[in-house]
């Protein structure tokens, strides 16, 4: 069975720094670029940042440039997004996202839309506050 599995959530006050992982089980993330999107309360899903399939391609949306690192670890067939100076907007529930792309670069066009991905976790809540 193919599945994305996010880990790596929790409560951290604003400032703080959290390490989300996503780990594939049933397949190979070698040929995926993986994205992560956010859901806050209310409000629609949103892209935060994707990787190409072989790393040397990130993407990020304006909101966490700066903040936030997305990685690659063949070896461990998982997606990292290293969170820093997180912000209470940052609170939402965390997606990993795999789509076989076969472009070398990742785009906004392909980031910031949750359409067009083959799997999904079922996500890991980041809470930010005081």
């Amino acid at each position: 069975q193919l599945q994305l599995v996010e880990s790596g959530g929790g409560l951290v006050q604003p400032g703080g720094s959290l390490r989300l992982s996503c780990a594939a089980s049933g397949f190979t993330l070698e040929n995926y670029a993986i994205g992560w999107f956010r859901q806050a309360p209310g409000k629609e899903r949103e892209g935060v940042s994707c990787i190409s399939s072989t790393g040397s391609s990130t993407n990020y949306a304006y909101f966490v440039k700066g903040r936030f690192t997305i990685s690659r670890d063949s070896a461990k067939n998982t997606v990292y997004l290293q969170m820093n100076s997180l912000k209470p907007e940052d609170t939402a529930v965390y997606y990993c996202a795999a789509d076989l792309y076969p472009y070398v670069n990742v785009y906004d066009r392909k980031c910031r839309d949750s359409r067009g991905w083959d799997y999904w976790g079922k996500g890991t809540l980041v809470t930010v506050s005081s």
